[in-house]
């Protein structure tokens, strides 16, 4: 198993920048796909970003192409992602999230963070 834990989150103006980190422990990081999801309320959790166990390639959801960039440290047991351009639509729980190579589904998850953009 691994264990996520993130911070980084709290309230922005909107056009701010938010780096969010996601600390790992337990098995091996590097063993790992990673990815970034959140949920609004009301709204379905949606992923927003991954990144493949070495980096080599990543995902972004259309609504944060361009503004997010997910990266990763396997010598820290790190998964970051820096938020720019924040907009209020962003405002969201955010969840980090792992899954064995190779399997499609997410099945670890940090406890959540806070994300508030404020217009």
């Amino acid at each position: 198993q691994v264990q996520l834990v993130e911070s980084g989150g709290g309230l922005v103006q909107a056009g701010g920048s938010l780096r969010l980190s996601c600390a790992a422990s337990g098995r091996t990081f590097s063993n790992y796909g990673m990815a970034w999801f959140r949920q609004a309320p009301g709204m379905e959790r949606e992923n927003v970003a991954a990144i493949s166990r070495i980096g080599g390639s990543t995902y972004y959801a259309d609504s944060v192409k361009g503004r997010f960039t997910i990266s990763r440290d396997n010598a820290r047991n790190t998964v970051y992602l820096q938020m720019n351009s924040l907009k209020p639509e962003d405002t969201a729980v955010y969840y980090c999230a792992a899954k064995n190579s190779g399997y499609p589904k997410y099945d670890y998850w940090g406890q959540g963070t806070q994300v508030t953009v404020s217009s």
